[in-house]
C-alpha cells in the first residue's frame, strides 16, 4: 500500500511488484527519490520515473487520486465518461496433471461465469473438448511472451493448433510467433492478442501486425500519461481492450475494476474480485460488477 499525503487529503495506490527484494527494500528505505511539495502528475512521473519493478504505477496512481480528491473530483468527472457495469472472467491453471474439475466447480456455483485459461502442453484433445463444450472460455493465456518467470510457456505448433481449433470463438493470448507456430497461427490472426509485450503505445506499433483487441495492463504501463495515451490510441483506430490485474490485493483491484468501467466495460476483463483467487464459495460477488466509484479521487468501494 501506498500512501500520499497532501492539503488534508491522503491518496492511495499499490505496487504489485513480485519480487520479494524489491517489495522489502521499498518498506525498509522508502522511495528513493524526494517527493515532497507541489507537484503536477507530469512533475511528479518524472521524479518516479525510475521506481523499480511496477512500483511507478503504486507510485502514479496514488497521485492520480490525491490530485483528483485535492480538486474534488472523480476520475469519472474528471475524464467526462460514465461508467458502467464490467463484465469480468475468472483467470487461473488447472492443476498437475490438468484437470477440468475447477472449472466445472465454478460453474455449478456460478452458471453464467466466463473464464480466461493458461493452456499448457499437458492439455489432451479430450481436456480441451471439454473445457469448450461449457461455452465459458472468453480467452486463452498462451504465456509465450513471458521469459525468465515461474509462468513460461515454450512455443508449441502443436499445443497452439489443438487451442486454436478447440476454441474457435476465445481470443489466443501471448502467442510466440516462431517459424514453427506462425503458419498454424495466421488462419486466427484476427483472434490473436496481446499482453505482456504492451508498455507503451510504441509497443502496440511494434506488433508484428494490428490487433484487434489488446490486454491492457496499468501496471505494466507504469505511468498515469502513457495509460491514458494508450486509450487515446486504441479508440483512433478502434482497436478495443480489456483490462488485466497482476493479484492486486488492495486498491489496486478497484482502480482496475475502475478503468474497465470507463474504457472496456464489456470485455473479457480480468479484474474478477479477489475473492475468486481463493476457496470458491456462495456469495461472492457476479458479472457484471455495477459500478462503485467513490465521489472524488480514483477508488471503487
Amino acid at each position: 500500500m501506498i500512501h500520499l499525503r497532501g492539503r488534508g487529503e491522503e491518496g492511495i495506490g499499490e505496487d504489485v511488484t513480485y519480487e520479494e527484494e524489491h517489495q522489502l527494500d521499498f518498506q525498509r528505505d522508502g522511495l528513493n527519490a524526494a517527493v515532497e511539495g507541489a507537484h503536477t502528475l507530469d512533475s511528479f512521473s518524472e521524479l518516479v520515473a525510475e521506481a523499480p519493478g511496477y512500483q511507478r504505477w503504486g507510485l502514479e496512481s496514488a497521485a492520480l487520486d490525491l490530485g483528483l480528491r485535492q480538486s474534488g473530483l472523480s476520475l469519472a468527472e474528471a475524464l467526462g465518461q460514465e461508467p458502467r457495469p464490467v463484465t469480468f472472467v475468472v483467470s487461473f491453471r488447472l492443476g498437475d496433471p490438468p484437470s477440468g474439475e475447477p472449472v466445472q466447480t465454478r460453474l455449478a456455483l456460478y452458471p453464467h461465469i466466463r473464464f480466461k485459461l493458461d493452456p499448457e502442453a499437458a492439455w489432451t484433445e479430450e481436456l480441451i473438448g471439454e473445457l469448450a463444450a461449457t461455452g465459458a472460455v472468453d480467452v486463452v493465456d498462451l504465456k509465450g511472451m513471458y521469459h525468465g518467470t515461474v509462468v513460461d510457456q515454450a512455443p508449441n505448433p502443436e499445443l497452439y493448433l489443438r487451442v486454436a481449433e478447440g476454441f474457435p470463438d476465445a481470443w489466443l493470448e501471448d502467442p510466440a510467433l516462431t517459424a514453427e507456430t506462425d503458419p498454424v497461427l495466421e488462419p486466427h490472426r484476427d483472434r490473436i492478442t496481446w499482453d505482456a509485450p504492451i508498455h507503451s503505445v510504441a509497443d502496440i506499433e511494434a506488433l508484428p501486425f494490428p490487433p484487434k483487441t489488446i490486454n491492457v495492463k496499468p501496471s505494466r504501463i507504469g505511468s498515469v500519461r502513457e495509460l491514458f495515451a494508450t486509450y487515446d490510441y486504441l479508440a483512433e483506430r478502434k482497436i478495443d481492450a480489456y483490462g488485466g490485474g497482476q493479484y492486486e490485493l488492495g486498491p489496486g483491484r478497484g482502480q482496475i475494476e475502475y478503468l474497465a468501467a470507463l474504457f472496456h466495460p464489456d470485455a473479457p476483463n480480468d479484474v474478477a474480485p479477489i475473492e475468486y483467487h481463493g476457496e470458491i464459495r456462495p456469495g461472492l460477488p457476479e458479472s457484471p460488477l455495477q459500478p462503485a466509484v467513490t465521489p472524488t479521487g480514483f477508488r471503487w468501494e
